[in-house]
Parts: C-alpha cells; sequence; structure tokens
C-alpha cells in the first residue's frame, strides 16, 4: 500500500517546546499518549496511541483542525524504559498505499517481544499520515464496545448516533481540497519534524533510530534520506540519513523509484503525469485530477471502511452470520461484492449467485475479502487459510485462473498474484466456516483441490492468523487501512526530476549511508527478483506482500516467524 506530500516549512520546536517556555497545560496540549487497550495474545508489549500538534502550514487551506496534529502507535516491551529516548533502539515505519498505522501491529509486537527474548529494549514507532485524519472510527468503536458489527453499521448507514456524534458521510473531493497540496515534501518533513519533536538531540537519533516501511514505505523512506530539511546543502546534521542507524524494507526497497513496485497501483487509478509537474500540481489543486487515489468501487473511503468493519464482526463474533444479511445494498458495496465473489465473467454480468446468496460465517466473509486464495488483487492479500463447509470451485473472475500465470501479462501477472482462487459453490446451502492458517493440513483438513487437482493450499503458504487479522483491523484507534490516499504524494514521486522535488534531494549518499535489511515476501511485488548484495535481502518463503506485516509469531511446526526475528536480530545487532 502507498504514502504523502508537503507545503513546506514546519517550525515544530517552537510549537512543541516553545519558544517561550510553555506553561504544562500548553506542553499536554501538544502531545497526548494513550493506552490502547486490546486482545493481543503477546501481552509483554505495550501499545500506545501518540498524538503531536504539528500544524500544517497556513497554504495548505482549510482542513480539520484534527489534521494538524500527528499520530503513530507506539509499541515497547513492558519490562523496557518508558522514555523512548531511553530505548535501545526505535523503528519507525512508513506505511504503504491505502495503509495505516494499524497495519503494522502483527509485526511491530512480534519484533518487540523478539528483542527483548533477545535481552533488548525496543519500540517500534507506527506511523499514520496527515490524510487518516479524515477517517471517522467512531462507529467501530462503538461496536467493539457492544461486541455487536450492527452497532457500526447503524451508524454508517442508518443514521444513528453514537454518543452525540452522527456519521458525516464519506468525503467526495471537493471536501479534501487541502489534500492536493500534501505530497511528498510534507510527507517526508512530517516524518522528520515528529523525530525532532519526541526525540530532540539530533545524535540519540542517529545512534538509536532505524528508518523504514512497508511497500511504498520504502520508497518514501528513500526519500527520506536523501532530503535536506535546512535548506542549506553544506550542512548534513539535519539530512535525512543522519536521523536513522540504519534501515529496513518490508516487501520494498529503500529507494527513490517506484519502479520495484511496479503492479502495486491498478492501472486508471492515477492521474496521467505526461502533463508535468506544474499541469499536474495545478490540476490536483483545482480538482480536475482526483486528489485521492479512489474509483467507483473495489477501492475507494468506503470500501476500506468495510473492510474494518468486517474486521469488527470477525472480532467480535468470528462464527456468526451476523455481517452479510446485515450489510446494506448499495452501487459501492454491491458492485464491490461482485467483483469479488463473482465465479467468472458470466456470474458477474448476471450478477446471480451474489454473495449474499452464501450463508458465510463472520470470518469466512473477512477472509473472502482478504485471503491470497480469493482476493484477486496481490498487494491486498495474505496468506491466512482457507474456506470450509460446502463446495468450493475455481474463481476465474477477474481473469481466469490458467491466465494469472502467464508472463505474457507482463505487471498485470504481478498485481493479480499466483495463487489459485476458490469461491464457495453452493447458494442457499451450508454455512461456509473458515479454516485459520495453523489448520490447514491438518488431518480433518478436507484438502480443497481446483479442477486441475491442484491444491488450493498448503502448509507452507499459509503464515497470518486470521483472528489476529481482525483484531488489528478493529482494535486500533488508528486504521489499517488509509481511506483518502493523497494523490499528490504517487503524483510528485512519478515526477521526482521536476525542479520542485530535486532541490530537496541533496544527499545521494544518504540511501547507502547506513545498514540495511530487505524483508521480501516470496510471492510479494518482488518476488523472483535479484537485488545486489547491499540490499541484504531476506525472502519469506510462501509469504503474500500483507503477510510481511500480518504473520503469526508461531508459524506451522512451531517455528518462530521470520520477519520479525530477523528484523528484530538486525535492530539489535545494528
Amino acid at each position: 500500500m502507498l504514502t504523502s506530500r508537503n507545503t513546506r516549512g514546519l517550525v515544530v520546536l517552537t510549537l512543541l517546546a516553545g519558544a517561550l517556555m510553555p506553561t504544562p497545560a500548553a506542553r499536554a496540549a501538544a502531545r497526548t499518549e494513550t493506552v490502547v487497550a486490546g486482545g493481543s495474545p503477546i501481552t509483554s508489549v505495550v501499545e500506545t496511541e501518540v498524538a503531536v500538534r504539528i500544524p500544517l502550514p497556513a497554504s495548505a487551506g482549510p482542513r480539520p483542525s484534527g489534521c494538524d496534529w500527528l499520530r503513530y502507535l507506539r509499541y515497547r516491551d513492558r519490562g523496557g524504559p518508558v522514555r523512548s529516548e531511553q530505548a535501545d533502539r526505535i523503528l519507525i515505519a512508513q506505511p504503504g498505499i491505502l495503509e495505516g498505522a494499524g497495519a503494522f501491529d502483527s509485526v511491530a509486537r512480534n519484533t518487540v517481544a523478539d528483542a527483548a527474548r533477545r535481552g533488548s529494549h525496543i519500540e517500534f514507532w507506527a506511523l499514520d499520515r496527515r490524510s487518516n485524519c479524515l477517517e471517522d472510527r467512531t462507529g467501530i468503536r462503538a461496536g467493539l464496545a457492544a461486541g455487536d458489527v450492527r452497532v457500526a453499521l447503524d451508524y454508517y448507514y442508518h443514521g444513528r448516533a453514537v454518543g452525540d456524534r452522527r456519521f458525516a458521510g464519506f468525503l467526495d473531493d471537493s471536501r479534501v481540497g487541502w489534500l492536493a497540496r500534501v505530497g511528498l515534501e510534507q510527507t517526508v518533513r512530517d516524518e522528520y519534524d515528529l523525530l525532532v519533536a519526541e526525540l530532540p538531540d539530533q545524535a540519540t537519533r542517529e545512534r538509536k533510530v532505524h528508518c523504514g516501511g512497508h511497500s511504498l514505505g520504502g520508497v518514501i523512506t528513500g526519500y527520506f534520506a536523501v532530503w535536506d530539511f535546512d535548506g542549506d546543502r553544506r550542512t548534513t546534521a539535519d539530512a535525512g540519513y543522519r536521523q536513522c542507524a540504519g534501515y529496513f524494507a518490508l516487501d520494498t526497497t529503500i529507494s527513490t523509484s517506484l519502479a520495484d513496485l511496479s503492479g502495486a497501483t491498478p492501472d486508471g487509478m492515477l492521474p496521467d503525469v505526461g502533463l508535468g509537474y506544474a499541469l499536474v500540481k495545478a490540476g490536483l489543486e483545482s480538482g480536475v485530477l482526483p486528489r485521492t487515489v479512489s474509483a467507483s468501487a473495489l477501492i475507494n473511503a468506503e470500501t476500506m471502511n468495510l473492510l474494518a468493519i468486517a474486521g469488527l464482526a470477525a472480532r467480535t463474533d468470528p462464527d456468526g452470520e451476523t455481517l452479510q444479511p446485515a450489510l446494506p445494498s448499495n452501487p459501492t458495496i454491491d458492485t464491490t461484492q461482485r467483483i469479488l465473489f463473482s465465479k467468472d465473467f458470466q456470474t458477474f454480468l448476471t450478477g446471480t449467485p451474489s454473495a449474499r446468496d452464501f450463508r458465510m460465517t463472520n470470518a469466512a466473509v473477512l477472509g473472502s475479502l482478504l485471503d491470497d486464495n480469493s482476493q484477486p488483487l496481490s498487494f491486498m492479500a495474505a496468506s491466512a487459510g482457507f474456506f470450509d463447509g460446502g463446495r468450493i470451485a475455481d474463481k476465474d473472475f477477474p481473469v481466469p485462473a490458467d491466465l494469472t500465470r502467464d508472463p505474457a501479462l507482463g505487471p498485470v501477472a504481478g498485481l493479480l498474484g499466483d495463487r489459485p482462487l476458490g469461491i464457495p459453490d453452493e447458494p442457499d446451502g451450508p454455512l461456509y466456516t473458515w479454516r485459520n492458517y495453523d489448520r490447514i493440513g491438518a488431518p480433518d483438513d478436507p484438502a480443497y483441490r481446483t479442477s486441475d487437482g491442484e491444491l488450493f493450499s498448503t502448509p507452507a503458504e499459509e503464515v497470518t492468523d486470521l483472528a489476529e487479522l481482525a483484531r488489528s483491523f478493529a482494535e486500533h484507534p488508528l486504521d489499517f487501512t488509509e481511506q483518502y490516499f493523497p494523490t499528490r504524494l504517487v503524483t510528485d514521486i512519478q515526477l521526482h526530476t521536476a525542479p520542485e522535488i530535486t532541490r530537496f534531494v541533496a544527499h545521494p549518499r544518504g540511501l547507502t549511508a547506513n545498514p540495511v535489511i530487505t524483508l521480501l515476501a516470496g510471492n510479494g511485488l518482488l518476488a523472483g527478483r535479484t537485488l545486489p548484495p547491499e540490499h541484504n535481502v531476506l525472502v519469506a518463503p510462501g509469504y503474500e506482500h500483507l503477510d510481511v506485516l500480518t504473520a503469526a509469531p508461531v508459524q506451522h511446526g512451531g517455528r518462530p516467524e521470520i520477519v520479525s526475528t530477523a528484523l528484530a536480530r538486525f535492530a539489535v545487532a545494528s
């Protein structure tokens, strides 16, 4: 998933520490930290939501007051120091496209816990971008508190208030005009300003902080490394690479190129950047070009929120059938279900049978949306198990199964992945349940096969616990997804040779100035590619793009999870 942009120059220290010695009340208003209560089985890790007031410049234009705060999820060892500057290491992570801080929950907890077992107290900071401030999590929180997904559906779709708050609706392009001015410059500036605010001593940052990210987050980290933050190329204490002791890349590379992410963004989702920087900028600011990456179905604010609702249902009542019957009918939901739950092209055209014709537990609904044997978009897939309870058929939509592995498809093949897709095949029939990742290959596994006799799933290809995936979507104050991903961020990166960008790219050696670890998914965006030795690559076999974030700490046969253990080892050693 990807990132965000700047209009320039924030003076963080004046706002947070204050040039005139602020009162305690003023300091309290500039930063908050709240413990996040949840049901993670890894109880040795403390999670807090941190919010720091770092306003956008006035030139960004009108925006909600909440968007003048930067937020992140902080994970630390319960037995370690409370103050971040006393931690042995701090890993700060940029999310990918359509991704928020909540997506890092599993890898953050697993890494912090593994480092503690090695005798080191590290922290993991999962960043939210500015655009995430536009999301309304009220219904999700209320549904979680009530243990009932219908509370959330009532809030988002039936006008029911939670307390004195009513849902204002999903925002169209006309209501997010300020995002046209939030791109690459603002995104890397936000990370820098946050680090300065939280760790004022530059030597501490340079000695303890590891900078990295997932997917597009690796590219953003690359730009952060080469960026000049004080406007004077002759000085380096402010350079991005000198805020980091090392780099980590999660199914991406630390680079300043989108080439490694080819296939991660669907065709037609982004405007034509052949216009040139000035015209694209003007098109975004005027609204001629879309200010967020969005489509009428499948990928937009509403569908991203639906993933959180599905996570909530699977978290509170995994074996119940509450979500599917209660889900409202509208063009966005119906079309998205039709795309994701059509067995073949004829089913898609006729709409029969529809997803609503099948009985599925809440866990099975979430699995159908995100598992790599059901979700056709590889960059939104995890390996979390498989359907159970009824007949399964090949899923030959949007592309016939035998074509997804055809190299002639080029980038499209990377977008669609190469896992065999399956789908329930008995409408108005049995209750379809979900077989979790660790029960694939168990003695009672029906071992579902494709029409060609291939197993849909094997133990070696299943790594993510669906219950923990559901928890990641439902329990965090900061979302797993990003509902309003700013187009300006990716067009800035695509037009990186424009003077408006190159004037900040002053320290190219920053990309190789620090040690790096590159942790790739075996079936991810860079599958099959050979990277130079300096990338220090470790491949996680069988993993999909999201699995590097979501994989369970204990794998088949009792093996420890490979990504988090390698990341902890790297952080401790370096």
